[in-house]
């Protein structure tokens, strides 16, 4: 999905939140009319009544007038205001059911379970502060012998709480890094071709919007493959950093850049016109000259091109009438390596392995240890003379260290592939002790049967797999303890246990969304844009596990490193559209002629590099050949090789091997210009 679509969505999907906000809305007193129909003869019912009414009233006024209350300027104040009648209607059905322990004294708590998952953290904390206060009158004035209840309740739901939206702020910050790192080039820290067509299409958007205009420049750089040729890749990979820092320092700090070929950039500049132009272009030109020298072409929107092909059309154009107004020379060794010492590379956003299930493992600890200490609290101050003191006491420790053990070495169980039986194992085992503990309590109904529950929202977002398997597992526990230790009225296990699978299946679906779009964004950040190979970080990440694989099984391993000949020679002559043509069609035919186990990946630029991880060492020169030959029906290609174990022990070194033997090959053919070979410390990962 581009910005620009994105953002045309942004209002049918603010519709939608608020209808499906109020549509929820209108759930809770409908699911009430039954219990009130039932229990008609009890006190307060015409009461309760008529607060399910008004509730479903402002809810049905909600649902008609969502989109007035989208398109207004106070739409977050109105969201506000009718959540906290909500908060104001669980706490009068509270207080006139009897209190925090009767059966609608859980709505108040779930509401702000409920609420914890998405909504940003200030309005948060101010309707849980209402919450709070609604629930604390509830137990004041609801009833006697509540205070203890409801302070094991409070903060429970407040710790549950706090855990759920340290998760969701984890999460959404993961997200957050995985779309800047599917729009950033991993090599120079400029947006990647997706990145920069999103920006640019959001640039021609605002310039529409508001009559300013705005200008795409195309940045080509002489003798690129010269340079690749005469001093290395890493030579190339280095300049190529140091042409796109160059070219954001020229531009203002609003302007794009982006790097969208091998040594092709863009920028694309909002607000300005075509008199502005020149001084911008002299300014780039003196910037690069000298070390990373280039054709620079521009088009203005809208006055000379309308929509972006036309742009990229016209502005390429003038980037080879540039480049045949000035002396294309290969810089010499002295600026390249001033350029190559020329400050570092910008850092881009960093994704850990299996960030979130590291969060997963380490948050399901967390709630077992504070579950565990909310209920010995309870024990040494409230239970001092509770017959099964000492036993629950023994339970509860039981389970605290499971979840010490659990957080202590979430770094081991991250890494171990047998970690979703671990999991399950152990919270089978806890949950065990969590129902022994409610049963010698008294049942559901005692202080510590909600805790049972509030836990249950958190396990369906953190751990889905885990939760798929305890939620009906607890729903069954959960009616077994009513019916076999009993409970006074059954809408108590029906408004509880109701309510919590709700608020689960709620944060289940959240969580699921969210996965969904964390996969996406994940793949993304690591292909290719043009050629739907892997990129350089998908190709490290994938070969990694393949090299560790192939040492666990003593399998052999080969590395392949492509590179194009003649492919500069395609660009000028014929356009840099069918330049990515063959670059896709190069990456296909790779694709399609290897196994699936092999890993096809683009460097940059004409550069391909294969992992071969299903065939013997033996056979390398047999397939690198088998490709060359494939390749030949559009393009020469020259191929070195790396052997694991033979020419090194890890990818940098079988790249180092491969990229000299590459060029000794090109030089045999005349392909290429002497040049020293890759140095130790230059390969695959200082890239």
């Amino acid at each position: 999905m581009t910005t620009a679509s994105w953002r045309s969505g942004l209002p049918r999907r603010r519709l939608r939140t608020v209808r499906a906000g109020a549509a929820l809305s209108m759930l809770t007193p409908l699911a009430c009319l039954p219990y009130l129909a039932t229990t008609w003869s009890a006190g307060h019912r015409p009461a309760m009544a008529a607060v399910c009414a008004a509730m479903l009233l402002l809810a049905g006024v909600a649902v008609i007038r969502a989109g007035s209350v989208e398109r207004s300027r106070h739409r977050a104040s109105v969201q506000m205001f009718g959540l906290i009648l909500n908060a104001a209607g669980f706490t009068a059905l509270g207080l006139l059911d009897g209190g925090v322990n009767s059966p609608l004294g859980a709505l108040l708590p779930l509401l702000i379970i409920l609420l914890a998952v998405g909504m940003p953290v200030r309005p948060f904390l101010v309707v849980a502060a209402l919450g709070a206060a609604g629930y604390w009158g509830t137990a004041l004035f609801g009833g006697t012998d509540q205070l203890g209840y409801a302070l094991i309740y409070t903060v429970h739901v407040a710790g549950i709480s706090a855990l759920t939206m340290r998760y969701s702020a984890a999460m959404v910050s993961l997200k957050r890094r995985l779309s800047d790192l599917s729009r950033i080039d991993p090599l120079t820290g400029c947006l990647n071709r997706r990145g920069f067509e999103e920006r640019m299409t959001a640039e021609l958007a605002e310039a529409d919007r508001t009559g300013a205009g705005a200008v795409l420049l195309l940045v080509d750089l002489d003798g690129f493959k010269e340079i690749n040729d005469r001093y290395g890749h890493q030579a190339g990979d280095d300049l190529l950093a140091w042409t796109g820092r160059t070219l954001a320092d020229q531009l203002r700090t609003h302007d794009a850049v982006g790097r969208v070929g091998g040594d092709e950039f863009a920028a694309v500049l909002g607000g300005i016109d075509a008199e502005g132009v020149p001084v911008v272009l002299e300014r780039m030109h003196a910037a690069l000259r000298g070390v990373a020298a280039a054709g620079i072409g521009y088009a203005c929107y809208p006055s000379e091109a309308s929509t972006p092909a036309a742009l990229r059309e016209l502005a390429d154009q003038r980037v080879y009438h540039d480049k045949a107004e000035h002396d294309r020379q290969v810089p010499a060794a002295a600026a390249v390596a001033g350029a190559r010492g020329d400050g570092p590379r910008r850092k881009s956003a960093t994704v850990a392995r299996h960030e979130r299930r590291r969060r997963a493992i380490t948050d399901s600890g967390r709630v077992s240890i504070f579950t565990s200490g909310i209920a010995l609290c309870y024990l040494a101050l409230s239970a001092t003379a509770h017959p099964h003191r000492w036993l629950m006491t023994a339970l509860l420790v039981v389970s605290c260290v499971a979840g010490l053990a659990t957080l202590s070495a979430s770094g081991w169980l991250n890494r171990n592939l047998a970690v979703g039986k671990i999991m399950m194992v152990v919270s089978v085992v806890q949950f065990g002790l969590c129902v022994a503990v409610i049963c010698l309590d008294g049942g559901v109904e005692g202080a510590l049967g909600f805790g049972m529950l509030t836990a249950m929202p958190l396990v369906a977002l953190v751990t889905p797999q885990v939760g798929r398997t305890l939620l009906p597992l607890t729903a069954a526990c959960y009616l077994a303890i009513a019916v076999f230790v009993g409970v006074s009225t059954p809408w108590y296990v029906v408004a509880h246990l109701g309510g919590a699978l709700v608020v689960s299946l709620a944060f289940a679906g959240r969580g699921r969304i969210a996965a969904a779009q964390r996969r996406q964004l994940r793949e993304l950040s690591r292909v290719d844009v043009l050629t739907q190979c892997l990129n350089r970080r998908g190709f490290m990440e994938r070969s990694y596990a393949e090299l560790a694989h192939a040492r666990r099984t003593r399998r052999d391993v080969s590395m392949l490193i492509l590179d194009l000949d003649g492919f500069k020679e395609v660009n000028d002559s014929e356009g840099h559209a069918a330049g990515d043509e063959l670059l896709c069609w190069v990456g296909a035919t790779l694709k399609e002629r290897l196994h699936p186990h092999d890993v096809v990946g683009r460097l940059g630029g004409d550069e391909f590099i294969v992992l071969l991880a299903s065939h013997a060492a033996e056979q390398t020169t047999d397939v690198a050949d088998a490709l060359a030959d494939a390749l030949a029906e559009r393009i020469d290609v020259s191929i070195g090789a790396g052997i694991l174990g033979r020419h090194g022990a890890d990818l940098d070194e079988l790249y180092t091997h491969a990229d000299a033997e590459l060029y000794r090959q090109k030089l045999a053919r005349g392909r290429g210009r002497s040049r020293r070979p890759s140095a130790p410390g230059e390969g695959l990962l200082a890239a």
